[in-house]
């Protein structure tokens, strides 16, 4: 299939109709052949640098369907992250797996009515649609910060009860923030310039309240023609390589948990740190 497509860029496939195979596991002989999932498929086409063509059915327990290679476009990040680049087209809570445990992580942390939330790299604001979401009854004092200006002023559209501060986060702590009950950070600790120890040092000590909570995401996918392809990529590897990402998430898990946190880590393609104090956690297990 690799050769096919370097061949002509699009290949076709008829295969059994995965429906008809519920239940069996992948590669086991069913009545209408040898199975695979459309997971199987899905995953293969990531791997093959191809979109999974919409399938259609060929006859009784077949499908037919086509692997397209990506176009050759940019990451989204590769003219800024300003309203004018491509990166604002991104809407990461499209991606299930990040919708959900995005929440999940946000309703673990339980920040209180009329709590403070700090989003750090807040860009554009689409992420802070995530509260609404897990909260729908619980209003916040938010404030975002980003270095980029004109994405604020996006951001401010897009939720004008929230405050939006110009800021870089490597000049944190900053006197004028104060405390917060959660802290959210996604796609950020690993950027360029920002020393993620130091960071975290910063936040902890001088913004996070007592009983108050992280959530950090660490990037686990790229954009390939305007699709989320699974793994962290480095320079010259031509598959993912998950090495710096698990030492950055582990390194943080275990500083974390030295500080006093109870550490969960969760997600697909933005892998979730969530903290939140030992004590706290404690005292509601006490309670129940």
């Amino acid at each position: 299939m690799r050769a096919a497509l370097a061949g002509g860029g699009e290949v076709t496939l008829d295969v059994p109709d995965p429906d008809v195979g519920v239940g069996l596991y992948a590669g086991e002989p069913g009545a209408a052949g040898r199975h695979r999932a459309w997971s199987v498929w899905a995953d293969l086409a990531d791997a093959l640098g191809a979109h999974l063509l919409t399938p259609g059915k060929t006859g009784p327990g077949r499908v037919s369907f086509g692997l397209r290679l990506y176009a050759s476009t940019p990451a989204p990040d590769a003219d800024g992250y300003g309203p004018d680049g491509e990166w604002s087209r991104v809407d990461k809570l499209e991606d299930p797996e990040l919708l959900l445990t995005l929440v999940e992580a946000l309703r673990r942390i339980d920040p209180p009515a009329g709590g403070r939330v700090l989003a750090l790299g807040v860009n554009t604001g689409r992420e802070l649609d995530a509260l609404a979401l897990a909260f729908p009854d619980r209003p916040f004092d938010v404030v975002g910060v980003d270095t980029d200006a004109s994405a604020l002023a996006t951001a401010r559209g897009r939720h004008p009860a929230f405050t939006f501060l110009h800021l870089d986060v490597t000049r944190l702590p900053h006197p004028e923030l104060g405390q917060f009950d959660l802290i959210l950070a996604l796609s950020l600790l690993q950027s360029p310039g920002v020393r993620r120890d130091v960071l975290l040092s910063a936040l902890r000590r001088h913004h996070l309240t007592d009983t108050g909570g992280l959530v950090l995401g660490f990037p686990n996918a790229r954009y390939r023609d305007g699709t989320l392809s699974y793994g962290a990529r480095m320079k010259n590897f031509a598959r993912p390589d998950l090495s710096l990402l698990c030492a950055d998430v582990t390194d943080t898990r275990r500083d974390l948990q030295k500080r006093g946190f109870q550490v969960f880590v969760t997600g697909k393609y933005e892998v979730l740190v969530t903290a939140l104090p030992v004590g706290r956690r404690v005292g509601r297990c006490l309670e129940l």
